[in-house]
């Protein structure tokens, strides 16, 4: 029996499990039920691919599906895939730099040439979660235990955790973790000496795709995976002599398959154009409160409950609620005596501790007590992770538990005594309406989809088109920025036939400063305008700053601005038309100011 096998089977020394080995009707009912169960989730924006919008999302559907558009328009036409000119202009974006997932950008891009980004962005959060609870159904079901309702339970918490849902509102490459199981898989076999060689190419190859997935869930599993070997080996270190020779090679190939496949794209990404070197957040870190709190999207979420002790609800990291948490305590001392499953609850433990950030936090209030995380938080890639999605770390851990569980629950009824005359007791049956009763309450529920407002005719008929000069743009007012994103759409649907300035993405804080920050730096016109948003008063326009407004406007090379009808559009009309001392004109729904010929 392998060690995973042998570690991870609650099963007697004395048998030999019986586990499927082809794929067969019951496994593809399994995860076919996954596939289901997340269209449903997505069911309406599924169902209104033209106009529906996750209501959760904020503006990061706009920026997604932008992201998509610009790496599909790259690969049309041959160009550097790992950059775009379409936002920042003249400056443009390090899409190495952001969360472009290029790992599905890159593969879908015809359907992205043909059906558009929304299709896509609904393809990357469907097959997300379904693939990721498909995925590490499969290794559980062959690798860790020896029955498909184990592994089940396992895969579907895995795929469906309250964080994954909350993620599953904005953040695609936190819910696609379907590469991540294979590549613990690989490990696990290379330590056991499996081919060494060919498993290391396979892990690097697998290491490699991630980078273009996510690399921050790889971080976060990487950590996981490392507190679960040290926990491992502390108490059964006399199996790692022989275990550190086929990891050195089988692992050391695969870092180097790795880096040469992603030196490249790592290099651009912090030290290419518009590259930086870390991103500061502040801390982060959980409230001790969110662990026992139900997700907002959960059967039994409280919005207003999980909003107290949460960033926002695209990041509600740890919201298992308390049933969950009593259980895993349970499962914990019940399986403590088994190598592989204290490794397992170790790892748990010590990722939810961690996620804690620097402080201890308890329903707002500062213990004074620091935590693990103080350590790490100023060292390298770890200064730009946000803590408190280190407790993410805890669901494959606790999908193997469940699953471990669950086995050990059917080898215990296996061996009950049977009394002739009488019931043998339904221990199965208690065990997963006890699974049931945990679940159910973070199960979770239909994501929000609202209809996103339309594109100007202005911009979605082509009549920008009169206005713009090859090599122009076009300039939003107020520019697009992360709490401004609908110019992304506009741009997707004008067929990305401009450039403009400024926009949603993460870049330098400086030409010198390599500080991350979100969004680029802005011009002093672009303040004005945001001073107006927020004040909805005109602006009182000088000399100069009409003179730094045509400064602003040759550096954006610019050739139209353009207002939709809004919020404060009186105030932003007077303004423009003061600093540029023209009129705008109102042409297909928008208010527009052709700057084409206006000198100083």
């Amino acid at each position: 029996m392998s060690l995973f096998q042998a570690e991870a089977a609650a099963v007697e020394a004395d048998e030999t499990p019986t586990r499927p080995r082809r794929f067969a009707a019951a496994d593809a009912a399994i995860m076919g039920g996954f596939l289901l169960f997340a269209f449903l989730l997505y069911n309406g924006l599924w169902l209104d691919l033209e106009e529906g919008y996750l209501w959760n999302s904020a503006s990061d559907q706009n920026l997604w599906e932008w992201f998509f558009s610009v790496t599909a328009d790259n690969v049309l036409h041959l160009r550097n895939p790992l950059s775009s000119h379409f936002q920042n202009h003249p400056l443009g974006v390090n899409l190495m730099a952001n969360t472009a997932m290029l790992g599905i950008g890159i593969p879908l891009s015809p359907i992205t040439l043909v059906f558009g980004p929304t299709l896509t962005w609904a393809i990357a959060l469907t097959g997300g979660l379904a693939g990721t609870a498909a995925a590490w159904y499969w290794v559980f079901s062959r690798h860790l235990v020896t029955h498909r309702v184990g592994a089940a339970i396992g895969g579907a918490f895995v795929g469906f955790a309250p964080p994954m849902i909350s993620h599953g509102n904005a953040h695609p490459n936190f819910v696609a973790w379907f590469v991540l199981p294979f590549i613990a898989l690989l490990v696990f076999k290379i330590a056991r000496g499996e081919r060494p060689v060919r498993n290391g190419i396979f892990l690097g190859l697998l290491a490699a795709y991630q980078v273009f997935l996510g690399e921050e869930p790889l971080l976060i599993f990487a950590m996981a995976f490392a507190i679960f070997a040290i926990g491992y080996f502390a108490t059964n270190y006399r199996e790692f002599p022989p275990m550190a020779k086929p990891l050195g090679i089988g692992v050391g190939i695969g870092v180097l398959v790795a880096l040469v496949l992603c030196a490249f794209p790592l290099w651009w990404q912090f030290f290419g154009p518009q590259s930086y070197q870390a991103i500061e957040h502040g801390p982060v870190g959980n409230d001790t409160a969110a662990f026992t709190r139900f997700a907002t999207q959960s059967v039994a979420g409280q919005a207003q409950a999980a909003a107290d002790v949460s960033m926002n609800r695209t990041e509600e990291n740890a919201f298992f609620g308390w049933p969950l948490i009593v259980l895993m305590v349970v499962i914990t001392v019940w399986l403590w005596r088994e190598v592989f499953a204290r490794a397992l609850a170790i790892s748990m433990f010590v990722m939810a501790w961690l996620s804690l950030g620097v402080q201890l936090v308890v329903v707002h209030e500062e213990t004074g007590i620091p935590g693990p995380w103080k350590i790490l938080s100023e060292l390298p890639l770890f200064e730009s992770l946000l803590e408190s999605r280190l407790a993410m770390g805890c669901i494959p851990l606790i999908g193997a538990l469940l699953a471990l569980a669950t086995e050990r629950v059917h080898t215990v009824a296996s061996k009950l005594p049977e009394v002739p005359g009488e019931r043998r007791f339904p221990l199965r049956l208690v065990w997963i309406g006890v699974v049931i009763a945990v679940l159910l309450p973070i199960a979770p529920t239909q994501l929000i989809v609202k209809e996103r407002p339309p594109t100007p005719k202005f911009l979605a008929d082509g009549t920008w088109r009169s206005y713009v000069a090859p090599g122009g743009t076009v300039v939003p007012v107020p520019l697009p920025s992360s709490g401004e994103s609908e110019p992304l759409h506009w741009q997707i649907d004008a067929g990305l036939g401009y450039s403009m300035p400024e926009g949603y993405f993460v870049g330098p804080s400086g030409p010198e400063d390599k500080r991350g920050r979100y969004g680029a730096i802005q011009r002093p016109t672009s303040i004005i305008f945001d001073q107006i948003k927020q004040t909805g008063v005109p602006a009182t326009i000088t000399e100069s700053q009409r003179v730094q407004a045509l400064e602003d406007l040759r550096y954006w090379n610019a050739d139209v601005l353009v207002l939709i009808p809004r919020e404060h559009q009186d105030a932003f009309r007077a303004t423009v038309d003061l600093l540029l001392r023209k009129p705008a004109e109102f042409v297909d729904g928008v208010w527009v100011w052709d700057v084409r010929t206006i000198t100083p």
